[in-house]
């Protein structure tokens, strides 16, 4: 997986996506993500690094099936935080 961390003057991003999703737009009616290389290509991770990232991350956007089974199967998100775009996963997690 893909991981990239965005900082700003609010805080920090964690954004992950699957490797076979860099570079491909994701359109499902007045949805569409663009998995740019710009915001989602970063460092390869493995599981046991991105679930560590995940753990500590103020904002998460992922995408793809490996990584959002991932942040489901170690409880960073819930099923219903998921919404799917032509067949892939996309969930998004925010500290207020």
């Amino acid at each position: 997986m893909y991981v990239k961390i965005h900082k700003d003057g609010s805080g920090k991003v964690l954004a992950i996506c699957d490797e076979n999703l860099i570079g491909k737009t994701l359109e499902d009616g007045n949805i569409c993500i663009n998995v740019s290389e710009r915001f989602y290509k970063g460092e390869i991770k493995n599981d046991n690094e991105v679930i560590k990232l995940m753990k500590i991350a103020e904002n998460i956007n992922m995408i793809g099936k490996k990584c959002v089974k991932l942040a489901l199967d170690n409880g960073i998100i819930q099923e219903e935080d998921i919404i799917m775009i032509k067949g892939i996963p996309h969930a998004q997690v925010l500290s207020l």
